[in-house]
């Protein structure tokens, strides 16, 4: 049996296409999963483009955001049964002996290997799982929004286990794409005052986030920053991840403050550090999420806390997944979903 899947086949610009593929073999830990819905996310975009900056296991099915069906269980499996509603982490290939996955922090292990770039993504109608990093979802949980859950956890992470937000603080994110309007509605969520900072094609973008309470400035935000005592800032996140966001975050933010750093950029910085040192300005780098973040985060969308409708601009069968990239390459909408066909 097979399915059409979104392949990322070489490192050139434009390797993307529609393959058939065959069903996934699982191992004795693993379960096969029927995909209900998948994001698309700014990295499969990169890949896309080809102006990534992480190795790739060509050819690879794409997507890393999914939610589905349990349809077949491994020979060890335990807890799980077919037709279970569940979300599943990223981090596909871990080494359970690694310091850091033995502190709970897999997501650190340097040998991680996650779907989409390291072992075949959700782009697909099934994809092999390792138990693990299974997570069940209520049957009142859209899958076109459970599907969310893992950019929404790397918000989290970069907003609430990796800056130290308390509520009254004023905090600036840099990026209106999918990360930086989720980090901005985490920072609401903290009690911050936020302003989310684009440029005049972002304009779509920051009306979004307005909707999570949030302020959206085009351009300069350095008299929101200085606003309440000169100083700046209490926080940036720069979830834009070009050179010239760092630089920005640093001249924001005030002394003692805290830039967290989540969006990727390959080229060198090309200026000073010097004032963070000059400001004792804390510099925390965030990357990914592990298990208690997915348990938080799934909660606060069941509950409706977090609500993620506003980011999604659409839902495309897979076969269609080129306007569905188009569409969010173009800032045309936040996020595109995908839907196995």
């Amino acid at each position: 049996m097979t399915s059409a899947a979104v392949v990322n086949f070489a490192p050139e610009k434009g390797s993307v296409e529609i393959r058939e593929i065959e069903r996934p073999s699982i191992g004795p830990d693993d379960v096969l999963l029927e995909v209900a819905n998948v994001g698309v996310c700014g990295s499969d975009l990169h890949q896309w483009t080809a102006d990534h900056s992480w190795p790739v296991n060509y050819p690879v099915v794409l997507g890393h955001e999914f939610g589905g069906v349990i349809v077949e269980l491994g020979a060890n499996v335990d807890g799980w049964k077919e037709g279970d509603r569940v979300v599943s982490e990223t981090a596909a290939i871990i080494d359970p002996q690694n310091p850091m996955s033995r502190r709970g922090l897999y997501n650190l292990d340097p040998t991680r290997k996650g779907f989409g770039y390291g072992v075949h993504g959700a782009m697909t109608k099934y994809v092999k799982v390792p138990s693990r990093i299974l997570h069940s979802i209520p049957d009142a949980l859209p899958f076109e929004n459970a599907c969310l859950t893992e950019p929404c956890c790397v918000a989290y992470n970069a907003v609430v286990k990796n800056a130290r937000i308390e509520p009254g603080d004023r905090v600036v994110v840099l990026g209106p794409g999918t990360i930086g309007i989720l980090c901005a509605a985490m920072a609401r969520l903290c009690g911050a005052e936020v302003a989310l900072v684009g440029l005049e094609s972002d304009r779509h973008r920051l009306a979004i986030a307005e909707q999570y309470g949030c302020e959206s400035i085009i351009g300069d935000a350095k008299p929101w920053a200085l606003q309440r005592d000169g100083l700046g800032c209490d926080g940036v996140i720069d979830a834009a991840g070009a050179s010239v966001t760092l630089k920005i975050a640093i001249d924001l933010v005030r002394p003692a403050g805290w830039i967290s750093k989540v969006g990727w950029g390959r080229d060198p910085i090309g200026f000073s550090l010097d004032p963070i040192v000059q400001k004792n300005v804390t510099l925390q780098g965030s990357f990914s999420h592990n298990w208690p973040i997915w348990e938080r985060v799934i909660a606060m969308l069941a509950s409706g806390q977090l609500n993620v409708n506003p980011i999604i601009g659409g839902v495309w069968p897979i076969t269609e997944w080129h306007e569905a990239f188009d569409k969010m390459h173009r800032g045309q909408v936040v996020k595109s979903v995908l839907k196995p066909v």
